[in-house]
């Protein structure tokens, strides 16, 4: 396919733009920052360029993962906000209509997911930790246009019948954590820490946005998780509040020698869990990498000792 990928620039096009050059596809990066998987420097919110940039190279998918995110709230505008994660998938929704288009794949947030009354309870003494769903509401600029993006997207393939799946990614990305529990951590330690129950690795974001590429005509619209499987279940989740180390134990009963040995320390107490159960069931997607995975690095490390 020939396939337009926003965010070409970023630290998931950077990953994805390869590998779906690997599977034969002729992809064409479109971002305003340059780098070796950018052959279009511009904005989303350029319709004329995005316009142009669809039809002329014969599009047949878009990857739309080009967006201003969570640490940009700080030095954008709301109205930048919503000219590049609103307007800018307008306008490539609009491009894509036009066209014909076969799919579009969206790269949507987690962080949508969590509404004010949640964040609330979860810095604020909860008594539970939050199962999190597909359902959840936005708290901030950020996670409005994204959600207000999602919206645009399940508009358009009511009215044009476009397929589109939105993917809500989970934390991938390389940079020290912002969790206040993780202070005392490792950066390893904490990602390892968060593959239970809110992260996944930019591998695996790739290889999800790939399986979306491919069911997105015979699904039409859907959206989901995306983040690692958590071992945890819906009852574990006061438990994980009072005591996640135990919790923890529970279903890997090797981690805490494991952990003892490299130095490393469970969250005392873990506050949130993505549940990806529905890209399991209907996308057929499940990351490779999880914290089993990383037990059995760490098995394998000291077995090499």
């Amino acid at each position: 396919m020939r396939i337009l990928l926003t965010g070409s620039s970023g630290w998931l096009g950077s990953a994805l733009a390869p590998r779906l050059r690997a599977l034969g596809h002729d992809v064409i990066g479109l971002d305003p920052v340059p780098s070796a998987q950018t052959q279009i420097i511009g904005s989303i919110a350029d319709r004329d360029l995005v316009m142009r940039t669809v039809g002329e190279n014969r599009i047949e998918a878009i990857v739309h993962s080009g967006a201003l995110h969570k640490p940009d709230i700080e030095h954008h505008r709301n109205e930048d906000f919503i000219e590049t994660n609103v307007r800018g998938t307008l306008n490539l929704l609009d491009a894509a209509v036009l066209s014909g288009v076969q799919r579009f794949v969206f790269t949507s947030t987690t962080s949508l997911m969590i509404s004010k009354a949640i964040r609330a309870g979860l810095t604020g003494g909860a008594r539970k930790a939050a199962w999190l769903t597909e359902d959840m509401s936005p708290r901030n600029i950020y996670g409005v246009t994204k959600l207000s993006a999602e919206h645009l997207c399940r508009l358009y393939h009511i009215q044009s019948g476009l397929p589109v799946i939105v993917l809500r990614t989970a934390r991938f990305f390389p940079e020290a954590d912002d969790m206040a529990h993780a202070i005392e951590q490792s950066d390893a330690n904490t990602k390892a820490n968060e593959l239970l129950f809110r992260r996944l690795t930019v591998e695996d974001a790739g290889e999800a946005h790939i399986a979306a590429l491919e069911k997105a005509p015979q699904l039409g619209f859907d959206i989901f998780i995306i983040s690692a499987s958590t071992p945890f279940r819906p009852d574990d989740c006061e438990a994980l509040i009072a005591d996640a180390p135990s919790v923890v134990a529970r279903y890997f009963p090797e981690f805490p020698a494991l952990y003892a040995r490299k130095g490393w320390t469970m969250f005392s107490s873990i506050d949130r869990v993505y549940d990806a159960s529905r890209a399991r069931d209907r996308l057929g997607f499940v990351c490779k990498t999880g914290f089993a995975a990383v037990l059995a690095t760490l098995a394998a490390e000291e077995g090499a000792a």
